[in-house]
C-alpha cells in the first residue's frame, strides 16, 4: 500500500493534441512536451478543421491550440471542442495576446492563454501541474493564464 506521500508523486499519462499552422512550432511543442515522460501527443493538425476533427476523434486530455489558423480560428475550434462532455483542458497559445483576444478565450471556455514570445514554457507547467493533479486551484492571474 502506498503512502499519501507515496501516490502524490505517482504521474498519470495525459494525452495531448496540438493543433498550430506553424511546423515548427508544432516541432519544438512535441520536442519540450517529449522531455516530460508521461506526455503522449496523440495528434496533430495544422488547420482548425483538422483541429476540430482529431479533437472529437482522439479525445485529448489536452488541447493546445493556436489563436490563428488557416480554415478558421482557435477560437472556433475551442467553442466546438468545449461542447464535448468530456472536454479537454484548453491551452491557447499565441503571437497577438491583445486583451479583447484574452477575453474572448475566457468567455469560451479556454483554461489557458499565453503569448508564445514571452510564455511559451507555460504549457510545461501547466502540463506539470495536471499530472500532479493541481489543475483546481486559485483563480488563473491574467497574466499567466485565461
Amino acid at each position: 500500500m502506498q503512502s499519501p506521500t507515496e501516490e502524490r508523486c505517482v504521474i498519470n499519462t495525459i494525452n495531448v493534441f496540438i493543433a498550430d499552422d506553424s511546423p515548427i512550432v508544432r516541432a519544438r511543442l512535441v520536442t519540450i512536451l517529449g522531455e516530460l515522460g508521461g506526455i503522449n501527443i496523440v495528434g496533430q493538425a495544422a488547420t482548425a478543421l483538422e483541429a476540430i476533427r482529431g479533437t472529437q476523434e482522439l479525445r485529448p486530455d489536452v488541447a493546445i491550440l493556436d489563436l490563428h489558423m488557416p480554415g478558421g480560428s482557435g477560437l472556433h475550434v475551442l467553442q466546438e471542442v468545449k461542447q464535448s462532455q468530456a472536454a479537454p483542458v484548453v491551452v491557447i497559445v499565441t503571437n497577438y495576446p491583445y486583451p479583447a483576444y484574452r477575453e474572448r478565450c475566457l468567455e469560451a471556455g479556454a483554461d489557458f492563454f499565453f503569448d508564445k514570445s514571452t510564455e511559451f514554457d507555460r504549457i510545461v507547467d501547466v502540463l506539470e501541474g495536471l499530472q500532479r493533479g493541481a489543475a483546481s486551484g486559485p483563480a488563473p492571474q491574467p497574466s499567466q493564464h485565461v
